[in-house]
């Protein structure tokens, strides 16, 4: 049996590449998110009602990943990239349909000029992600805090981060375009993005990693992220 799915909307984030994005939805609160629905979806009735809820699920589809297939083992971030899991026990992207699920939280919605747009933050997703669903997080349903997390049942430990003089003039820059650009670079970097199974090996390595259309330079220094260098990208 062949199910078709249409994608109803696109996100647009500030995550234009895969490094950098957090592994979990939430864990950078000040990512903005502009879900800009496809025309023939772009009907405020669909969105009538959604401002009662504060948080939002998310299906969507790692387009990015699609064409490289799926295993039925993978290698967890979690676990430091070299232990093996099975895909169902893991939140990887390469599954058999490729399609994801994250809880973002609701922001508002804007309807102009036949544009419908529903903007939410905290979102893990990149830049162009195809959206295939949209329904409303509730809360005695949803969340169960006796839950057991598995390999994930405590949050990573987060990093210092810190900002060269360099770096803090050049936000100063950036501060009018992008207000919230110092905490998410803070929100992002304390997750420690570095592969895994790298960290403790290219101690001395400069990191780049791209935040709407700047590319932020940084490196590792006594376990604290610090913060290089803030250009825009060319």
């Amino acid at each position: 049996m062949t199910i078709a799915l249409q994608p109803i909307a696109t996100i647009h984030t500030p995550y234009k590449q895969k490094f950098a994005i957090p592994r979990q939805p939430g864990l950078a609160k000040h990512a903005l998110g502009l879900i800009e629905f496809l025309p023939e979806f772009a009907d405020p009735n669909c969105l009538r009602g959604i401002e009662q809820f504060s948080h939002l699920w998310l299906i969507f589809q790692f387009h990015q990943t699609a064409q490289q297939g799926w295993s039925p083992m993978v290698r967890p971030p979690r676990l430091g990239g070299n232990k093996k899991m099975g895909v169902f026990a893991t939140r990887s992207t390469f599954r058999p349909n490729h399609m994801g699920l994250s809880v973002v939280e609701f922001v508002g919605v804007e309807h102009s000029n036949g544009k419908l747009i529903l903007k939410v933050c905290g979102m893990d997703l990149i830049d162009g992600t195809p959206i295939l669903d949209i329904k409303p997080y509730i809360p005695y349903a949803d969340s169960y805090p006796e839950a057991q997390g598995g390999f994930a049942q405590e949050q990573p430990q987060l990093m210092a981060v810190s900002y060269s003089p360099v770096a803090l003039d050049q936000l100063s820059h950036w501060q009018q375009t992008y207000p919230k650009l110092r905490q998410l670079i803070t929100e992002v970097l304390a997750q420690d993005p570095r592969p895994a199974y790298k960290a403790n090996i290219e101690l001395d390595k400069i990191y780049g990693m791209s935040l709407y259309e700047l590319n932020i330079q940084w490196h590792v220094v006594d376990s604290c992220c610090e913060v290089l260098d803030i250009k825009q990208n060319v």
